[in-house]
């Protein structure tokens, strides 16, 4: 089956911070592009960051530029997103992408910021 499946979300205190994992079934993320977006309630779905099957450049939203960063394990076949400095605004579930000629997203993730 062919899929991404996204976990670690939860609820954390402002300043705190989270990792996301999106582990794909089916082909391997290294093969394409993969991106994370998030989703607020009543907003539009956002991009958040990108890491490309060439070479592995990245590149990030001016919103969490410096304070999240995306990566990969090849041998997990997992995306990562570590999000650092977490603030209430980023409360939003949270999505993992695969990109390229066949594109589709996982079924999310809830990240709630609050103390």
């Amino acid at each position: 089956q062919v899929q991404v499946v996204e976990s670690g979300g939860g609820l954390v205190q402002p300043g705190g911070s989270l990792i996301l994992s999106c582990t794909a079934s089916g082909f391997t993320v290294s093969s394409v592009p993969m991106s994370w977006y998030r989703q607020a309630p009543g907003k539009e779905r956002e991009h958040l960051a990108t890491i490309n099957n060439s070479g592995g450049s990245t590149n990030y939203a001016d919103s969490v530029k410096g304070r999240f960063t995306i990566s990969r394990d090849n041998a997990k076949n997992t995306v990562y997103l570590q999000m650092n400095n977490l603030k209430p605004e980023d409360t939003a579930v949270y999505y993992c992408k695969r990109g390229g000629w066949w594109s589709f997203w996982g079924q999310g993730t809830q990240v709630t910021v609050s103390s």
